[in-house]
């Protein structure tokens, strides 16, 4: 299954914690589901990375594009297939 690299780029500082819990509430159905490969923020406070494993780039790109960071304009995404 290939593996999709979801940098989110921190947009909305000011919002970040308000939509924290939502923003972890998705990863961890997504990993219940076997979805994520690995996740986490950067240490800069510049944004996180989550490693989606999809069946498609499209499947990876609804993945990514749902999480409640992205979809409130929380965090950028930028969102590239990942070799390993």
């Amino acid at each position: 299954m290939p593996y999709y690299a979801a940098i989110l780029y921190m947009e909305k500082p000011e919002l970040n914690q308000q939509y924290r819990p939502q923003h972890l509430d998705y990863l961890t159905t997504l990993n219940e589901q076997g979805k994520i490969f690995a996740k986490g923020p950067f240490v800069d406070g510049s944004g996180g990375l989550v490693v989606y494993k999809a069946d498609s780039l499209e499947e990876a790109k609804q993945l990514a594009e749902t999480d409640p960071y992205v979809k409130e304009g929380v965090r950028r995404l930028e969102l590239h297939e990942w070799g390993i």
